[in-house]
């Protein structure tokens, strides 16, 4: 039997019947990703193995580094393929990594490849792959219709134009695109000099003068419109932990000044800054009726030195350790107060604060809008199987898992989309567990729904895209 079979990671009959009743056939709304929304516009082929696999991998990078890899074959300027070569050497060495799982899933939902990489099989399987990339199935148009993906959202910063964004709807891609609203760097006030260089370019893009702090509010709503008019109903923010201390306007202002004059910003202040500015984009999206994403609890760009030489998102990031309960409380308390809460997405970066987000989610559920606070799937270190057990073990303990929305990919990559499939067999395996524990009935009538609607119809219903 090859790894990758027909029954991979569904221990049970009761997994196996729910995985290929109820899951496998359900379409992909993957509704967080990054995603380059250029190469989805211009339908984008790949010109080998490496472009497409493992160009802006970090995961891979750090694994690689972690195998004694040189540099120069993560991210240095050797040749697309001795770079591809020294990571099927590093796949042997990744076992129990979750890597292993996902690089033998794609080998084969992309390209039929069911063999175990390492280096005698890595001149084959990259000569095989290529000559797959080059067929329409496999451009960015071919692997959104071969993964039946319905919608899809990127991120994107409120000073873009989307004009990528109107090509595609203007197109004939296989799935919807929509933009999300990701304003994080709005908050920056604490580095003048970068933060005054991208209020020039929100000047641009809402076509206004920003020379006081009404104006900038009014340029981020002005941009707020225009995402919304083209499609998009998602926001997204990342964050160490929320802002809950209250905050005025006249204050907010003041520290706006400080910044737009190139003044020091201290902690407190932007602090404060924050905690005003993350409420007025609350209260933008309630509004508009979007889903607040916040994805919490990443310490960033830890090796200075790295940082230095190869720039931010290289892989030098891990899970951070703030306390996250008073300021997400008090932020969705603020909202909440304020009449302006929106839907809400809460992803976690670290395991230990699963049980806190868990709780705080039901503290704000209206009883009109099912699941309208949500405890977001397992992301960036924690998705991965285990991690993905815990996240769903909490939720389903503390509130209702039938009303959970589900996976998304996370990911910059057009050869993530197995990770829809790796999350629903994980799903399936875990009732499929209970039902055969005795934990559960023995029921498709009740279980099934479950599991079909984790996988799609929930986040449909609930994100409010126009998906028709």
């Amino acid at each position: 039997m090859s790894f990758i079979h027909d029954d991979f990671l569904l221990e049970s009959a009761a997994a196996r019947r729910l995985y290929h009743n109820f899951a496998a056939a359900e379409p992909i709304l993957d509704y967080h990703c990054h995603l380059p929304p250029v190469d989805v516009a211009l339908n984008r082929r790949f010109a080998n193995l490496f472009e497409i696999w493992l160009e802006g991998d970090h995961y891979k990078w750090r694994a690689m580094r972690a195998a004694g890899v040189d540099e120069s074959l993560v991210t240095g300027g050797a040749d697309p393929r001795d770079k591809f070569l020294a990571w099927a050497n590093t796949v042997p060495l990744t076992l129990r990594n979750p890597l292993y799982h996902w690089t033998h899933l794609e080998l084969k939902r992309y390209f039929g490849i069911d063999v175990l990489l390492d280096a005698s099989t890595a001149v084959a399987v990259w000569d095989e792959a290529n000559r797959l990339l080059a067929t329409d199935e496999l451009s960015a148009h071919g692997i959104l219709k071969k993964f039946n993906v319905r919608a899809l959202c990127t991120t994107d910063d409120p000073t873009g134009d989307l004009v990528y964004h109107a090509q595609i709807a203007a197109s004939n891609c296989p799935a919807k695109v929509f933009p999300t609203f990701r304003p994080d760097k709005a908050l920056a006030v604490h580095q003048p000099e970068n933060f005054n260089a991208w209020v020039g370019k929100l000047a641009l893009a809402a076509n206004q003068d920003i020379d006081t702090f009404q104006n900038f509010l009014d340029a981020i709503t002005s941009r707020h419109d225009a995402f919304h008019a083209i499609g998009c109903r998602l926001s997204d923010h990342g964050l160490n932990r929320l802002f809950g201390a209250p905050c005025t306007l006249a204050e907010a202002e003041e520290i706006f000044g400080k910044a737009r004059s190139f003044q020091e910003v201290t902690p407190e202040e932007h602090v404060a800054y924050s905690a005003f500015m993350m409420f007025y984009f609350g209260q933008l999206d309630a509004a508009r009726g979007w889903t607040k994403q916040v994805h919490l609890g990443a310490r960033r760009n830890n090796n200075s030195r790295r940082l230095s030489e190869l720039g931010p998102d290289t892989g030098y990031d891990s899970i951070g350790d703030w306390p996250q309960a008073d300021a997400l409380g008090g932020y969705m308390d603020a909202l909440d107060a304020a009449n302006s809460l929106p839907r809400m997405i809460v992803y976690n970066l670290n395991p230990a604060d699963n049980y806190i987000l868990a709780t705080m989610i039901g503290n704000f559920q209206d009883g009109r809008i099912a699941g309208k606070i949500q405890f977001g799937s397992g992301w960036w270190f924690l998705d991965q199987k285990e991690a993905m057990e815990w996240q769903m073990n909490a939720l389903s303990n503390c509130g209702l898992l039938s009303q959970f929305v589900g996976m998304l990919t996370d990911s910059r990559s057009f050869m993530s989309y197995p990770r829809h499939e790796y999350f629903r067999r994980v799903l399936c395996n875990l009732i499929g567990a209970d039902i055969e524990r005795g934990l559960l009935p023995d029921s498709d009538e009740l279980a099934g729904p479950l599991v079909r609607n984790i996988c799609y119809s929930n986040a449909a219903r609930y994100l409010n895209l126009p998906l028709e």
